[in-house]
C-alpha cells in the first residue's frame, strides 16, 4: 500500500505513463491569459527549473516560497523535490514581522516571490535574515530557469532523493501563538495524496478544480500531488472567487471541486450558479473545516453531487480520514468517515491519556506513514505531539463509532469548561446552524468570573447583517433571543450560549478557518463593557 516515492518520482511516473494527458491548467481570470501544461511538458519544466536551482544552491537548502497561487509556484514544487531541496511554503498574505519569523526560523537558503509590495517588505527585514542568500522573483521566472538549459547545465544529471527525507516545511496557522514549521517526508506527503484521491476515486478524465492556496497542504499536497498521481488535470485557480469559479467550471467542465465550506457556501450563494452549466461536477472534495450537514444536503442536493468530507492536518501530510460515494447519506452528513488504509486512528482520553470506550469523545490521536519528521528546530513542541509510541496527538476531539466511523467535537483547545463541566462547541455548533435564520456559527469559551469559562456564540445570519459590529442593534438582539430559545427547546441549559455576537463576517485566516481566538477576544470585550 506504502510505495518508496518522492514528489519528483510520482510526476516522472505520470509523464512516462500519460505524457500527452493535460496535467495543469491555470486558471487565470482573463480567458486569454490562461495556459496549460501536459504532463511531459510539467516534467520538462520542473527539471529544467530543478538545474537552475542548481547553479545556485546545494541538495539539502531549503527554498522559500512567498507567492499567491500561480502555475510557476506548481513547477517550482516539483523542481525542488527534483534538485533535493526542501520547500518552505510562506503565506503570501504575511507582512514583515511575520515573514520574518518563518524565514528566519526556517533558515531559508533561498527565497521566491512575487514581487510588486512583496519587494518593499522584504527590504525591510532583509538585514535581519543572514542565512537568506539568494531572493528570485517570480516576474524573471523565464529568465531564472533558462540557466538550467545552458551549456554543460543541460546534461546535469539530477541528484537521488531518498523517499524518508525532507520535503517540504509547512507553517501551522498560528492562531494560537508563533506558527511552527512541520517538517513532511516525500513518502508521507505522495501517499497520503494517492490514497485520498484512490478512496475518493478519482482517476484519469478528471479534472479538480482547486481554489486551495498553494502555501497550505490541501493546496501543494493533496490537491497538487494527488492529481498527479490520479492522472487528472488540475486547474488552478489564482485565488478563490465564487464567480470565477463558476466559470472555470463551465469552461473546463470540472468534475471535482475542492476548498474548504466557506468557499462551497459563497458559490451556492452566488447569483451567477443559476446561469452557468455546472452539470459536469461529480463529487465535492472538502475539508479543512467542519461541514454542517444542512451545507452537505443543499449541496449535494443543488449540484447534484457527492459530498466528501476529509478529515485532514497539516501534521499528517493532510487527510487522516474521508467520507466517500459508498457511505450513507447520514455518514456523509454527520461523520467524518473511515480512516485511509494505512492509517491507524484512536480516541485517548484527555485527563489520563488512556484509549476511550467506543462513542466517547477524547483526543484524536494518528499513527502511520503519514507523520510528520517532526517540528523544525522545535524538539519539546515534537516531544509533546508525537509520543514514545509513534501517536501524532491531533489537538482534536472526536470519538470513533463501533463502526470506525470518526465524529469530531472540536479543538481540544476550544473545549469549554464551564464550571467543571466539558461542552463541545460542535454540538451547538449544529443546533445553531439548523436556524432558518442562521448562515453560519462559531461557538466558543468566554471567561466568566463564577463559573470560569460560559459559551458565547458568534452568528453570521442569512440576511447578511448591516455591519461587523453590528451586534446590538434591535434586530440583532431580537435574533439573539430567538436563538437562545431555540437552543433552550434542543440542549441542555449549560450549553445554551450566555454570550451572543451577530455579525456580518467572521474574521478567518487565508485557508478558510475561522479565527475563533479573535471571535473570543471581541466576545469577552462585548461582555466587559
Amino acid at each position: 500500500m506504502v510505495r518508496e516515492t518522492t514528489i519528483g518520482s510520482v510526476l516522472r511516473d505520470a509523464a512516462s505513463r500519460v505524457p500527452d494527458a493535460v496535467a495543469l491548467v491555470d486558471g487565470d481570470p482573463d480567458p486569454a491569459l490562461r495556459r496549460q501544461w501536459t504532463f511531459a511538458g510539467l516534467l520538462a519544466d520542473a527539471e529544467r527549473a530543478a538545474r537552475a536551482l542548481l547553479t545556485r544552491f546545494s541538495p539539502g537548502e531549503r527554498i522559500a516560497v512567498w507567492s499567491p497561487n500561480r502555475p510557476e509556484w506548481v513547477v517550482l514544487e516539483f523542481a525542488v523535490a527534483l534538485a533535493g531541496l526542501t520547500l518552505v511554503t510562506v503565506n503570501p498574505a504575511y507582512q514583515g514581522e511575520e515573514l520574518a519569523h518563518v524565514l528566519g526560523h526556517s533558515e531559508a537558503d533561498g527565497l521566491f516571490h512575487s514581487g510588486g509590495q512583496q519587494v518593499a517588505i522584504l527590504a525591510e527585514i532583509r538585514g535581519r535574515l543572514p542565512k537568506l542568500r539568494e531572493v528570485l522573483s517570480f516576474e524573471r521566472w523565464a529568465a531564472f530557469t533558462a540557466a538550467g538549459d545552458a551549456g554543460l547545465v543541460a546534461a546535469r544529471l539530477l541528484p537521488h532523493v531518498d523517499p524518508s527525507s525532507a520535503a517540504q516545511v509547512l507553517y501551522t496557522s498560528g492562531t494560537t501563538g508563533r506558527p511552527k514549521g512541520a517538517v513532511l517526508s516525500h513518502r508521507g506527503l505522495t501517499n497520503n495524496a494517492r490514497i485520498a484521491f484512490q478512496t475518493a476515486g478519482i482517476g484519469a478524465g478528471d479534472v479538480e478544480l482547486n481554489p486551495m492556496p498553494m502555501f497550505h497542504v490541501g493546496g501543494s499536497a493533496l490537491f497538487t500531488l494527488g492529481a498527479v498521481q490520479a492522472s487528472a488535470t488540475h486547474v488552478l485557480m489564482p485565488r478563490f472567487s465564487p464567480a470565477l469559479e463558476l466559470e472555470l467550471i463551465e469552461a473546463y467542465r470540472a468534475t471535482v471541486l475542492c476548498g474548504v465550506p466557506t468557499m462551497l457556501l459563497a458559490l451556492l450563494s452566488h447569483p451567477d450558479l443559476a446561469t452557468r452549466d455546472v452539470s459536469s461536477l461529480r463529487m465535492i472534495f472538502t475539508g479543512g473545516a467542519v461541514s454542517p450537514p444542512a451545507l452537505v444536503r443543499r449541496a449535494e442536493a443543488e449540484l447534484d453531487v457527492i459530498y466528501t468530507i476529509g478529515y485532514a492536518q497539516t501534521e499528517a501530510g493532510c487527510v487522516l480520514s474521508m467520507t466517500t460515494a459508498a457511505d450513507s447519506a447520514g455518514d456523509r452528513e454527520q461523520t467524518l468517515g473511515l480512516p485511509l488504509p494505512g492509517t491507524a486512528l484512536r480516541i485517548a482520553n484527555p485527563r489520563t491519556g488512556e484509549t476511550a470506550a467506543c462513542g466517547e469523545t477524547g483526543e484524536i490521536c494518528a499513527r502511520g506513514y503519514f507523520v510528520m519528521n517532526g517540528y523544525l528546530n522545535a524538539p519539546k513542541e515534537t516531544a509533546a505531539a508525537i509520543d514514545a509510541g509513534g501517536w501524532l496527538h491531533t489537538g482534536d476531539l472526536g470519538s470513533l463509532d463501533e463502526r470506525g466511523y470518526l465524529r469530531i467535537a472540536g479543538r481540544l483547545k476550544e473545549m469549554i469548561i464551564r464550571g467543571g463541566e466539558n461542552i463541545y462547541p460542535r454540538e451547538i455548533e449544529e443546533v445553531l446552524v439548523s436556524h432558518p435564520a442562521v448562515a453560519d456559527a462559531a461557538v466558543v469559551g468566554v471567561p466568566d468570573d463564577y463559573y470560569g469559562e460560559v459559551v458565547g456564540a458568534a452568528i453570521r445570519p442569512v440576511d447578511g447583517g448591516a455591519s461587523p459590529d453590528s451586534g446590538a442593534s434591535p434586530h440583532h438582539r431580537s435574533l439573539a433571543s430567538e436563538l437562545d430559545a431555540f437552543c433552550r427547546a434542543r440542549l441542555a441549559a449549560e450549553k445554551v450560549p450566555a454570550r451572543w455576537l451577530i455579525t456580518a463576517a467572521f474574521p478567518m485566516t487565508p485557508s478558510g478557518k475561522i479565527r475563533k481566538d479573535e471571535l473570543r477576544d471581541q466576545l469577552a470585550a462585548d461582555a466587559a463593557s
